[in-house]
């Protein structure tokens, strides 16, 4: 079970943020702290008990936007420790998940919580720490035939679960991206471009944009036989959704909807050749 720290200066947010965690099973205690000091202080006597100590936190649900350091600001220290708690980013802006996750962030939760989503950022605390509330012990092992005799009819091992199916399994025509909270399925067909941020890689549709935590280079492997095409080190466009191509001084360019993007060298003339095959096929 999860001992947790919860960092919030809101004084409601922490109050309701606490009694959710203190709500799950899975969770044996729930401490808070109200600014970015006294949370270092309570991680501070962690660290020096060790993660087995009495004192001990194996996970932190921490804010970002606070007075003085921010939640950032606390994962970047702890990230110089040898065996620091875990970190759950819970957070109204979205847009420091790049740098959460850099941070080696177990999730990113987007306020206002809800009590589901929560509940998915412990189930993942959790079964990186290698806890997870449904684990049993290992079977021991048989007794000697004769004992085994002895003691009478053996109770058959408990059947082992299913392994977990994922949202993101649903179906190869759609990708699940999350926001708020909620889970969502993007049809492929929609998504215009992607552009690389980091290890992770933004969508683009004609409706807006979402985050997912897949390098660039994987969605390209993934969706090359959906005609999807490299045209630069930071860019994924789908061929069908370019409306221009640009010759301009040297350098070439596409536009996509009300996007222009820049095509590298590299790129540009085999681009130009799909794009010919796609206009006599």
């Amino acid at each position: 079970m999860l001992r947790v720290l919860a960092v919030d200066d809101e004084k409601p947010l922490l109050e309701e943020l606490l009694y959710l965690l203190g709500s799950d099973p899975r969770v044996l205690s729930a401490e808070g702290a109200s600014d970015a000091t006294q949370a270092l202080r309570r991680i501070t006597r962690a660290l020096e008990t060790g993660p087995e100590g009495p004192d001990g936190i194996d996970v932190v649900f921490l804010d970002i936007h606070m007075a003085g350091l921010t939640g950032l600001d606390i994962a970047r220290l702890l990230a110089g420790f040898a065996h620091p708690p875990l970190i759950v980013f819970v957070t109204a802006h979205e847009g420091f998940a790049v740098q959460a996750f850099d941070l080696k962030a177990v999730d990113y939760v987007l306020k206002p919580v809800r009590p589901e989503r929560l509940a998915e950022a412990v189930r993942r605390a959790c079964a990186q720490l290698g806890r997870t509330a449904a684990a049993q012990p290992p079977e021991p092992a048989g007794p000697p035939a004769a004992a085994a005799a002895a003691a009478g009819p053996s109770v058959p091992p408990q059947r082992r679960p299913a392994p977990e199916v994922t949202v993101a399994d649903r179906t190869a025509d759609q990708i699940a991206v999350e926001l708020g909270g909620v889970t969502r399925f993007v049809a492929i067909a929609d998504i215009a471009y992607v552009e690389a941020q980091g290890d992770y890689a933004r969508l683009h549709t004609d409706e807006g944009s979402h985050l997912v935590r897949i390098p660039l280079s994987t969605l390209e492997e993934r969706w090359a036989a959906r005609g999807f095409v490299r045209i630069h080190r930071r860019h994924l466009v789908a061929l069908g959704r370019i409306d221009e191509l640009r010759l301009d001084a040297g350098t070439t360019s596409v536009r996509v909807g009300s996007a222009e993007l820049q095509v590298s060298r590299r790129h540009s003339r085999q681009l130009r050749d799909l794009l010919m095959r796609q206009a006599t096929g």
